[in-house]
Order: C-alpha cells, then sequence, then structure tokens
C-alpha cells in the first residue's frame, strides 16, 4: 500500500525507463515527467521529498546543459528536496559537477531498481530528519520565553514569573543547582525588561580572587594602588540604565557584602581610592546554588543583604523535577549540534530515550547538553545509543500503595511523555496512547497538565 505522502518525482525522457521506474517504487507516488518545464510545473502542485533526474534532457539530449538547469532550479524552488542524478556510464565527471551543485547522490546506468530503490528510500528518510528538525527548530522558537527551552509545568511556572516581575526594577534572587540555566532566566528577565536596549553586566563572584573582585565591582582611581595606572570605572558602573547580575553572591566575601548592602540602599558607588560619589541607576539580579539562610546562621553571609536581595526569590527547579523536559531538551541540543557537526541525520535510540528519561541528572541541563555532545561524536551509524551518551539506568523510585495515586501517577507520566516525544502534537499523542483527541483533552485538565 502506498504511502500517501511520500512523493517522488521521476525526469526522464526515456520512454522505456519511464514506464520501468513507474512501477520500481511500491511505497511512493511516482510523478514521471520528460522535460524542465514538466518537471518544475510538477514540484509546483506537489513539492517531493526526492527527485530521480536524467541530465540529459531534450532540447539537449546529448548533453548535460539542461539537466544541471533543471537541478538549480529544482533546489532553488525546494532546497530541501533531495535530488539523485541518473547519468551515463562515462558520464562520472557530470555526475559530480552536480553533487557540487547540491545534488543529494548519483546513480549510474543502466538503472538496477532495486539499488536506485535503496538510494531513493535513504534520501527520503533524510529528507524527512530534516524536516523534523526544522519543525523542532521552530518550535524551540515557540517556546515561552526566548532561550528557555521546555514544556514541564514546573519551568513553564517559572516563565510566567518572569514575565510578571521582568517590567519591574525589583531586585530579584535566583535560587537553583548548578546547571539549571540560572544565567538565562537572568538573560529572559533583562530583555523582557524596559532595560532591554542597555547592557546586561554579569560578573562571577566565586571566579575572581578576593583581591581582586571589589575593583571589578566599584573601579578604581589612579594611582589607588600599584598598578593603577588609569581612572577604570567598574562594572556597576558599566551597568549604568542597564542590569547588574551578580552570580555566585553567595560567595560575595565578608568585607565586600557590608559595601554592596550601602550601594543597595544609597544607589551610589565610590572607586578605590577616590572621594567622589556617584549615582547609578541598575537593576539588581543576583543567583547563588548555596542555601544562604545556613551561610546566614553560620555567620558567612550577612542577613541583611540577603533580604535587600530577595525581595523575589525565584527557584530555579533542577531537571530530574522537571517533567518531560529531559526529551525536549536533548532534541533542541540535538537539532543544533548535529548541524554543527554535519550529522544532521542523527536521532536517539529508543534505549537512549529510555536511558535519559531514567537518569537523574545531577549535573542539569549543563550535563544533559554534554551528554548529547558526546553522544553526537561517538555515534557510528545514524542513531545515538546509550553507550554513546555514556547512561546507566537508575534505579527505580518506589511505588505509593494507594491504587488512585499509583494510576493518577501512571497516567501522568504516560500524558507528559507522550506529549513530549510528539513535541505537544495532541493528535499524535492521542494516537499514541490509543485514546481520542477529546480524551486526551479531559486528561490534560483533571491531571493540570498545560499542553
Amino acid at each position: 500500500m502506498k504511502k500517501n505522502n511520500q512523493h517522488l518525482l521521476v525526469v526522464e525522457d526515456d520512454k522505456g525507463l519511464q514506464s520501468q521506474l513507474r512501477w520500481a517504487f511500491d511505497d511512493f507516488e511516482v510523478a514521471i515527467t520528460g522535460d524542465r518545464v514538466e518537471a518544475i510545473n510538477s514540484l509546483r502542485r506537489i513539492p517531493p521529498g526526492v527527485v530521480l533526474l536524467d541530465l540529459g534532457l531534450p532540447p539537449d539530449p546529448g548533453g548535460v546543459t539542461e539537466g544541471l538547469a533543471t537541478l538549480s532550479e529544482i533546489l532553488a524552488l525546494a532546497p530541501e528536496t533531495k535530488v539523485i542524478i541518473v547519468t551515463g556510464d562515462n558520464d562520472r565527471a557530470n555526475a559530480v559537477k552536480a553533487i557540487a551543485l547540491g545534488a543529494y547522490d548519483f546513480h549510474q546506468k543502466p538503472a538496477d531498481p532495486e539499488l536506485l530503490a535503496l538510494l531513493v528510500k535513504r534520501a527520503y528518510h533524510v529528507y524527512e530528519l530534516e524536516r523534523e528538525n526544522q519543525r523542532l527548530h521552530q518550535s524551540d522558537e515557540n517556546m515561552p520565553l526566548r532561550g528557555i527551552i521546555t514544556a514541564s509545568p514546573q519551568m513553564l511556572k517559572v516563565c510566567r514569573t518572569i514575565e510578571k516581575i521582568a517590567p519591574s526594577n525589583i531586585t530579584t534572587l535566583l535560587l537553583g543547582a548548578s546547571g539549571t540555566g540560572k544565567e538565562r532566566c537572568a538573560q529572559a528577565l533583562h530583555e523582557l525588561s524596559p532595560r532591554a536596549e542597555k547592557s546586561l553586566v554579569a560578573i562571577n563572584c566565586a571566579a575572581i580572587p578576593e583581591n581582586l573582585l571589589e575593583s571589578e565591582l566599584f573601579g578604581y582611581e589612579k594611582g589607588a594602588f600599584t598598578g593603577a595606572v588609569k581612572q577604570t570605572p567598574g562594572k556597576i558602573e558599566y551597568a549604568h540604565e542597564g542590569t547588574l547580575f551578580l552570580d555566585e553572591v553567595g560567595d560575595l566575601p565578608m568585607e565586600l557584602q557590608a559595601k554592596l548592602l550601602r550601594f543597595l540602599q544609597e544607589r551610589v558607588v565610590e572607586r578605590i581610592g577616590g572621594r567622589k560619589e556617584i549615582p547609578v541607576d541598575v537593576r539588581i539580579l543576583c543567583a547563588t546554588h548555596q542555601n544562604l539562610q545556613d551561610l546566614i546562621s553560620k555567620g558567612l553571609f550577612r542577613e541583611d543583604l540577603y533580604y535587600r536581595i530577595s525581595e523575589i526569590v525565584l527557584e530555579i527547579p533542577p531537571l530530574k523535577d522537571r517533567e518531560g523536559d529531559v526529551l525536549v531538551l536533548a532534541k533542541s541540543f540535538l537539532n543544533q549540534m548535529a548541524m554543527e557537526y554535519n550529522n544532521p541525520g542523527l536521532k536517539f535510540s529508543i534505549e537512549a530515550i529510555v536511558a535519559m528519561e531514567a537518569y537523574d541528572w545531577p549535573g542539569n541541563v549543563r550535563e544533559l547538553e554534554s551528554r548529547i555532545k558526546r553522544g553526537i561524536i561517538m555515534a557510528e551509524g545514524q542513531q545515538i545509543t546509550e553507550e554513546d551518551l555514556e547512561l546507566t539506568s537508575a534505579p527505580a523510585e518506589p511505588m505509593p500503595l494507594n491504587l488512585k495515586e499509583v494510576r493518577e501517577e501512571a497516567e501522568r507520566r504516560a500524558v507528559i511523555r507522550a506529549m513530549s516525544h510528539y513535541n505537544q502534537s495532541i493528535t499524535d499523542a492521542a494516537n499514541a496512547l490509543g485514546i481520542t483527541r477529546p480524551t486526551l483533552y479531559n486528561l490534560l485538565e483533571r491531571l493540570g497538565i498545560k499542553s
């Protein structure tokens, strides 16, 4: 039975070969044309995934001029279409030229139907994979916030909070483990704020030595210390009218905590070695992976500073607690990085998907991105395996005894997994679950899952 969504266009002027090729592809809807005009008209009506193109077309059946012109026109109209050149035994040089112009592959006459069918199926498979990658890329652009890729209710709640607080100047504290995306959330807060046209100045308080951190933040005057050969504004001044992002603020030394507190209260800075107070208009965002309440109890973080920087606290959940996000993020990373490594046809094996969903991801999104990159490099075929990702299955969580809880938890996981697998398509997810669209809509509503 033919798959009506798989279209093959054959451009061949030899009537005998036309008849032979028409019946060689059982899985395709085949359109036969004999010259460039017919081929382009057919392509405009129903864009094919694959084209079989003879280079020797009328009015130049003995040459390749018309065939190469047809190739160029096809790729201009449908650049994603895979064109397989069918050429004579002694015309390999022109076939290579066609490959250089953008053809996918070539096959030399006399045509071998079985080999040609294999080439066409492989080309169509690549065509479908590239279309899927393009669709995933477009779905990334339709994410709730630019650069934040998510489908989980936990992160969607974070995104809604970001949208609410971004237009204000309220000082915001981002809490979360390393690799959860605190910096990306800070960028989203800046990009959605009235200060988006100005600078977002970021400084990692844990990455700069303590003796240099003060001058980095507040700047210094010429001659303030050895090596201070010119007046240098600090990061706070550079962020004037924009946003200052203090990453790993929990590592800020106690002496600088007092100076930062004064700035937050007065909104003026005084450079090292200077006497002049410089007013600065800036929004403050802070982030840390540490428990600041524990640091306060140990005398390592000022309580009054904590209350100044935590007017709004935004907690970024770890990846293991984001239902369905592992697969959504994995597909997005694969889509981006497979292109970079010139391997756009890659996909995950079923075992790799199961392993990713079972793994706890202690390194969060950063670890997931690293493992996907490793998998792309290590993959030997067209699939990334569990071994390529260096993943082992995590132990199963203990199940509750209450049957209602078991049923609801199983339904929730199945629905979220299906929605993630099929990129939030209600129709495809319902088909995979073996239920109707209305039933799936009811489940989404009852379980509190937003599609």
